[in-house]
């Protein structure tokens, strides 16, 4: 039994309800009552609000938030106004949650996904998962570059090639000594064609300059006819 001072549906209309559950300083108890709320067992959405809410008891976030499913725990975890036993529980759990995720969920959920899963995310071999995840508004440039290593997968390039870095120089010319390394590697499946897109995003001096730190024959003869190219079309 708690002791209420704010009063809890059917005493109160659900909008004006939902207004209260954010409110940063519910009375004491008003938040465990609400919780017990038939309706609100339903509706996990809503206990959301509950197990996530910064003045929420740590016995009553530990009670609700393992039923969240992982679309809720997402919003949870990306939520700064959550408390923050509440989003670190949240990540851990999609954490865990990840392999056992379908595609069609883990490219629902890439574009919305906390930092601590984008590793996982970028390991996917599949493109329109890794396109989902490229338009993540959390990544930023540094971000992704911290992500990349050789050997590049076909998905990668292909999912970078369709998303809004793909005229980015500092992608680019990272990207081309990835593939630099991976064309070097004998179990790789990329091919020299996937570095066209690449060479041309850079500037002609760019592609001049890169071409001299590849090991990679076939591609350094590739960046450099490019770079002549340019030069003799404006030129330079």
């Amino acid at each position: 039994m708690y002791f209420v001072s704010w009063p809890l549906p059917p005493d109160i209309e659900w909008p004006k309800f939902l207004r209260l559950l954010r409110n940063p300083a519910p009375p004491p108890g008003w938040l465990e009552a609400a919780s017990e709320l038939e309706d609100l067992q339903k509706r996990p959405v809503l206990l959301r609000w509950i197990a996530q809410h910064p003045k929420a008891p740590a016995h009553l976030r530990a009670r609700l938030l393992p039923r969240l499913p992982w679309r809720v725990l997402a919003a949870v975890a990306s939520d700064s106004s959550a408390h923050p036993q509440a989003q670190n529980f949240a990540t851990e759990r999609l954490q865990n949650l990840w392999p056992g995720l379908t595609l069609g969920e883990r490219r629902a959920l890439a574009p919305m996904a906390p930092k601590p899963l984008w590793r996982l995310i970028w390991k996917v071999p599949d493109a329109r998962v890794l396109q989902a995840f490229l338009q993540n508004p959390r990544l930023h440039e540094s971000g992704l570059l911290a992500l990349f290593q050789a050997p590049l997968q076909a998905a990668q390039l292909e999912a970078l090639e369709h998303s809004l870095w793909r005229e980015q120089e500092a992608i680019a010319l990272r990207i081309l000594q990835l593939l630099d390394e991976t064309l070097l590697m004998p179990e790789s499946q990329i091919v020299l064609g996937h570095a066209a897109h690449w060479i041309k995003v850079l500037e002609p001096d760019a592609r001049l300059l890169a071409s001299t730190g590849l090991r990679n024959p076939a591609l350094r003869r590739m960046a450099r006819a490019h770079a002549d190219t340019s030069i003799e079309e404006f030129g330079l």
